[in-house]
């Protein structure tokens, strides 16, 4: 092996090293964290809404109308603030070669809970990062819960991804040898998995659910996947109600659509990745990602979104006006429930089921032959005022 590579190999042992001691950082302050806030009993709470790009700001605004038509004495009475956050466009997160700006930052911590639309990611190695990740890790929100409920297959399931780790921790941070090869790193803490696994069995004895799947990799991935699926099991061994068992992740995906198999489900707790791509697919049951909303969820912040993307393309075609709202209306009922507002939120999601199952009087298809946003999001709010 010449100079090059030797010198090259070096190099990545000193960026290694360093990647170590920030995680052994990240274990020790989890392990020594505040107490959680409880964010049902605050004085006043503050909500930020970030809009993002593509059919971001045009889906987030119907979601905060039907905020302010809901909250207006809370509003009023100063119990609620809506706090408006201006950019976290595509093009001002490049102008300032920063996933989330600074001042962006600045003014999300300001906030109890956000609101956030989708915002885009470039593809590609040396591109900006994902603002997403970047709000999750600073705010460590470790909890992503994501529901999926179609009642006539059985179906209603919960879903507990971890959010701070994984493949997603390191993301930009892995080692390339031109020409040769390139690796990224998966992380799995101790601490980290172990709260992820107890957010999920928590949800599981308040929901009268006796089911939690265990879902990894653990047969070939054997350090990091192989402790998460140990470090549940200890977990879920404090809940004697619940029975805890491991699955692979891949024969998930396939029991996912599989009609004998789906009612066997109850609850998940997930590593990163797997629970990015095994929520999409069981959200496409209920009836695609555009119907499902998102909780991601820490200790002193939380953050409520759409599952999907921004969609710059549909912005090019003029059809952004088309885009259907639903995944963030429901991520605002989540909003209202995590605050501890449960009756608008219960009001919010029956004026949702009567929209998109009971009555249908507008249908929305996120193309020209359907309604758009703002004609749905007048027949939600005169739905929510039938409700009274």
């Amino acid at each position: 092996m010449d100079s090059y590579y030797n010198e090259m190999i070096d190099h990545a042992v000193i960026h290694f090293r360093r990647l170590l001691e920030g995680q052994l950082d990240r274990q020790n302050a989890m392990e020594q964290a505040a107490p959680a806030k409880d964010f049902t009993h605050l004085d006043t709470v503050t909500i930020g809404v970030c809009g993002g790009d593509g059919i971001g700001p045009i889906i987030t605004a119907s979601a905060e109308e039907i905020l302010r038509t809901l909250l207006q004495d809370e509003i009023a009475s100063g119990k609620v603030v809506i706090k408006d956050i201006e950019g976290l466009t595509l093009e001002n997160r490049m102008a300032h070669n920063q996933a989330v700006p600074d001042d962006v930052m600045a003014e999300i911590k300001s906030c109890d809970v956000l609101l956030k639309g989708p915002t885009t990611t470039p593809q590609g190695a040396n591109t900006l990062g994902s603002a997403n990740v970047k709000i999750r890790r600073e705010l460590d929100l470790y909890a992503n819960v994501r529901p999926v409920k179609v009642p006539e297959l059985g179906i209603d399931w919960c879903f507990f991804r971890e959010n701070t780790e994984g493949e997603y921790a390191l993301g930009g941070d892995g080692i390339e040898i031109p020409g040769k090869l390139s690796m990224d790193f998966k992380v799995t803490t101790e601490a980290g998995t172990r709260r992820i696994c107890r957010a999920a069995c928590e949800y599981a004895r308040a929901n009268g659910k006796t089911k939690l799947a265990i879902v990894t990799k653990n047969n070939v991935i054997k350090k990091t996947d192989g402790n998460f699926s140990r470090i549940c099991h200890e977990v879920a061994a404090e809940y004697p109600e619940i029975t805890a068992a491991d699955y692979i992740a891949d024969i998930v995906t396939a029991s996912l659509i599989d009609p004998y198999r789906q009612k066997d489900y109850e609850v998940f707790v997930l590593p990163n990745l797997y629970g990015d791509i095994i929520t999409d697919e069981a959200a496409q049951l209920q009836g695609g990602v555009g119907t499902a909303g998102s909780s991601n969820v820490g200790d002193q912040y939380a953050m409520f979104e759409a599952i999907h993307g921004s969609a710059p393309r549909k912005i090019e075609r003029g059809e952004g006006d088309y885009a259907n709202p639903t995944s963030i209306i429901m991520a605002a009922e989540f909003l209202l429930r995590h605050v501890g507002l449960s009756a608008h939120a219960d009001r919010l999601a029956e004026a949702m089921k009567i929209c998109n199952e009971t009555e249908k009087k507008v249908v929305i298809t996120g193309h020209k032959d359907g309604a758009t946003c703002a004609e749905f999001t007048s027949y939600v709010l005169e739905t929510l005022a039938s409700l009274l």
